[in-house]
């Protein structure tokens, strides 16, 4: 019978997933400060765009090295020192605003986030990677599921916090993040000693840089989830602009940290259902499904003039992208031998985390021109259109069915019973 909580025997996945949650919650109170603070300094959308822009350009820069770091160095080590940094940019922000507000300015705002977006760039391949070495293979899905479960709670009580201490000023808020992403530093220090993983081929460094790349391209399941999640965040995401939305509806900076918490609380319930059934059977065709529906609640959200209706899009287009979430991830564990995992991890946080970003810098430009409705709804029926395109182009994800019975290249079958 499926034991939803299998991956929670072990007990390094546990200090892991304490560790992930207060990083995720610190990265989240800083994203919705910031882009509160920004939108109250400016009141200009493409303001807000600029943050997206500058948390894009170190990924797309340089990702693929950090990638490459993450499979030639322990990934612990490369945890704990790129969570200093972290630490360090919220909590400037605080000083600052605590000591000298009235000379805070839009550059300096932005500075502190592109060294947070540098530190950030070289952890995510390393944290990602990590994690399954501490678990057997045949529980990837469980845990998976289950991080992506974390992920949404913590993204989802975030915004919430920082929503009530903004009320009390973004000095309170700033702080917060930096407390949260100090106790991270502090639990990674307990995790297991890795030593670096061993190379599967001898390549000199250049060619060994792209190799992640070219791993993706190869193959045509991973390729096809990456891209579409690419297209469809780059064109969908709303997020950017929920201060002018919270504006646009009346109200304040809590009502701002509900809708910004709405998405994670969907996600949050779907990846709760997700983690307490057995692995889906039809996963490429539920992959397009998601996001699809996310599409379309996109547009709803955009039109949408009542708090309550928007509230509830949101939450769908949570709930919606956690499916996808958790079926793209489960694809790159299993489908990437370990000495490769963070190379690919760091393509998939160029396809992703910089469509992501993009889209904010997207969402501010188009806000700014045509307004913030025409944005997302434009946005909104441009990753339907993304869905018909991917269907049509990649048939292999159409045809994938179950999630448990994907197997590494050159990789054993199982892994140790405990860490």
């Amino acid at each position: 019978m499926h034991d939803p909580y299998e991956a929670f025997r072990y007990s390094a996945f546990r200090l892991y997933a304490a560790s992930y949650v207060l990083a995720v919650v610190g990265s989240q109170v800083l994203s919705a400060t910031a882009q509160w603070d920004v939108y109250q300094q400016t009141k200009d959308p493409f303001a807000i765009g600029l943050i997206g822009l500058i948390n894009a350009i170190p990924v797309i820069l340089l990702a693929l090295p950090a990638g490459h770091v993450a499979d030639r160095y322990s990934r612990k080590i490369v945890l704990l020192i790129t969570q200093v940094p972290l630490a360090i940019a919220p909590g400037a922000l605080a000083v600052l605003h605590a000591v000298y507000p009235q000379h805070v300015s839009l550059a300096m705002t932005l500075s502190l986030l592109g060294a947070n977006a540098v530190a950030l760039t070289f952890g995510r391949p390393a944290r990602a990677a990590i994690l399954p070495n501490l678990i057997p293979r045949s529980v990837y899905p469980n845990a998976f599921a289950w991080m992506s479960s974390l992920f949404e709670t913590a993204a989802w009580v975030g915004p919430a916090v920082s929503g009530v201490l903004i009320a009390f000023g973004v000095t309170w808020s700033y702080l917060m993040s930096a407390v949260c992403l100090l106790g991270c530093f502090a639990i990674t220090l307990f995790l297991p000693h890795d030593a670096p993983p061993e190379p599967t081929t001898h390549e000199p460094d250049a060619r060994a840089l792209l190799a992640g790349l070219r791993f993706v391209f190869g193959s045509p399941l991973l390729l096809a989830a990456m891209t579409l999640d690419l297209l469809a965040v780059l064109l969908g995401g709303a997020t950017y602009l929920m201060p002018v939305f919270s504006e646009r509806l009346g109200v304040g900076p809590i009502g701002y940290g509900c809708m910004r918490s709405a998405p994670a609380l969907g996600a949050f319930a779907m990846a709760v259902v997700q983690a307490h059934r057995s692995p889906m059977t039809n996963a490429g065709r539920t992959l397009l499904w998601s996001v699809a529906t996310f599409g379309a609640a996109t547009i709803v959200f955009g039109l949408s003039q009542n708090l309550w209706l928007s509230l509830v899009m949101l939450v769908l287009i949570g709930a919606s992208d956690n499916i996808s979430v958790v079926i793209r991830q489960t694809l790159v564990q299993s489908l990437t031998p370990d000495s490769m995992r963070g190379r690919v991890s760091a393509v998939n946080q160029v396809f992703i985390g910089a469509s992501n970003e993009l889209g904010g810098l997207e969402s501010g430009i188009t806000a700014k021109l045509f307004g913030p409705v025409l944005s997302v709804v434009g946005g909104g029926i441009g990753t339907i259109l993304v869905v018909l395109s991917v269907a049509g182009k990649w048939p292999q994800l159409r045809r994938l069915g179950s999630l448990r019975e994907l197997q590494a290249a050159n990789e054993p079958t199982s892994k140790p019973d405990d860490v």
